[in-house]
């Protein structure tokens, strides 16, 4: 596939990598079209084809307590103002099946969790609604075997799959990136480094989810430099209180800094 397969993405013949950013999850309409509306204004600057996220509900949550959503369709119709109102693409997750047909009547990227990228029914209930579909690679699963489930979304009559990494477990509560699985996976499909939750620290005595934000750049930057087509960042004007990921999300105010830096870098590694 290609990147102007994507509705309304901007700068698709930019040498840029492209960036998957947004809340981790819709907590509202005024927060959303917030940080949209900063993304869009830092991506426009920097000629970087942007796709905006946010998860219309969480069902991997570690307590039964924790948020998961403000409703549904709610979140969905939130997700499409955004796309309407700043004329850029959306991607969300979906979690079940019957989320499959539902959410791509809202959103242009269907995103299967990486729990989840070996059920094969969701995967071809995503692949079927013709939408693009972004294949997070389990953190359990090897870079080679990624292959088969974007061999599902082609099985299924779609060639529009994404792989996005998102990291490996690393003892009980860590998680780290193997750069060498870019390269091999990139034979199968344009793949992203998911890089805020690749910093996650999950399975907290607390029962919520820790994370490395001081690491961001670092990963970020490994990332350009071993040639990854996207970036996935998820941002929040005030992590701290955010209701989902909070712990390792990058601060808004952090974004333009962040993306200025890694854009020189990409310009620096084409050059050669």
């Amino acid at each position: 596939m290609t990147l102007s397969d994507v509705p309304q993405l901007k700068y698709t013949n930019s040498d840029n990598f492209f960036l998957l950013s947004g809340p981790c999850a819709i907590e509202g309409e005024d927060m959303a079209l917030r940080i949209a509306e900063k993304i869009v204004s830092i991506t426009d600057t920097l000629q970087i084809p942007y796709v905006f996220k946010g998860s219309f509900k969480k069902a991997n949550r570690s307590r039964i307590d924790s948020f998961t959503g403000i409703g549904d369709e709610k979140a969905l119709k939130i997700l499409k103002k955004v796309s309407e109102t700043f004329g850029i693409p959306t991607v969300t997750d979906i979690h079940e099946v019957s989320d499959a047909a539902m959410a791509a009547e809202y959103v242009d990227v269907l995103q299967i969790p990486a729990f989840l990228v070996r059920q094969t029914d969701l995967v071809v209930a995503a692949a079927e609604t013709g939408k693009v579909v972004n294949l997070k690679k389990g953190q359990f699963m090897s870079p080679e075997s990624m292959k088969h489930a974007v061999q599902k979304v082609k099985d299924s009559g779609n060639n529009k799959a994404w792989i996005t990494d998102r990291g490996t477990m690393f003892g009980y509560q860590d998680m780290i990136v193997d750069f060498r699985g870019i390269p091999t996976m990139r034979q199968y499909a344009p793949t992203v480094l998911d890089v805020t939750h690749s910093l996650q620290q999950p399975n907290q005595t607390s029962g919520v989810t820790g994370g490395r934000p001081d690491m961001i750049e670092t990963i970020a930057r490994a990332g350009i430099v071993n040639n990854v087509d996207g970036l996935f960042i998820e941002t929040h004007f005030d992590p701290a209180n955010a209701k989902s990921d909070g712990a390792n999300m990058l601060h808004l105010d952090h974004l333009e800094t962040l993306l200025t830096h890694l854009v020189a870098i990409r310009k620096t590694i084409t050059a050669f």
